[in-house]
């Protein structure tokens, strides 16, 4: 007999949260990314959890929500502003579970109700993929410096659906 896997789920960020998160950023990083960065970019990236309390407050500046599997986080996404994801990392063993896509569309959701008519993100090049099914449209490739290391991404941008057509009723 099948088993059904578990549905991921989404809560607020709490300030507990912020050791766990910073686990999964590390994670995330140092196990998905190998085919598109260098270890030495790796480690200037992961380099941006290494305070935590930096950290924490980074993830509470932004509207931060935390996916979980079975109550334990997995993944988590940061809305900075009303249209800018800034933060979206998933565990690698939660990898292809639905995770990034539950966070993305709770973001879009969240984006679009705060007003914003779109979204924008600087995807890493292994991310890029991911919002390109999403629909998301490459606008422009960047070239960041992180602790003496460069690193790319490209910011991709999406417009967002309005909820109802103009003169619809409800």
């Amino acid at each position: 007999m099948a088993q059904t896997l578990p549905k991921p789920a989404l809560r607020p960020f709490l300030a507990g949260d912020v050791p766990i998160l910073a686990a999964i950023f590390i994670a995330a990083i140092e196990e998905l990314t190998v085919d598109d960065y260098s270890e030495a970019q790796r480690e200037a990236w992961t380099s941006a959890a290494d305070d935590e309390d930096q950290f924490g407050k980074r993830l509470a500046s932004e509207l931060t929500l935390v996916a979980t599997l079975q109550n334990s986080p997995v993944g988590f996404a940061a809305l900075k502003g009303a249209d800018h994801i800034d933060m979206l990392y998933v565990h690698p063993g939660a990898a292809g579970q639905g995770v990034a896509s539950l966070l993305s569309d709770a973001l879009e959701k969240l984006a679009g109700g705060r007003g914003a008519k779109s979204l924008t993100v600087d995807a890493s090049d292994n991310a890029e993929q991911f919002f390109l099914k999403r629909g998301y449209v490459a606008k422009q490739r960047n070239t960041v410096t992180v602790n003496g290391e460069w690193l790319a991404n490209t910011t991709m941008q999406k417009t967002l659906a309005s909820d109802a057509p103009k003169g619809a009723t409800q």
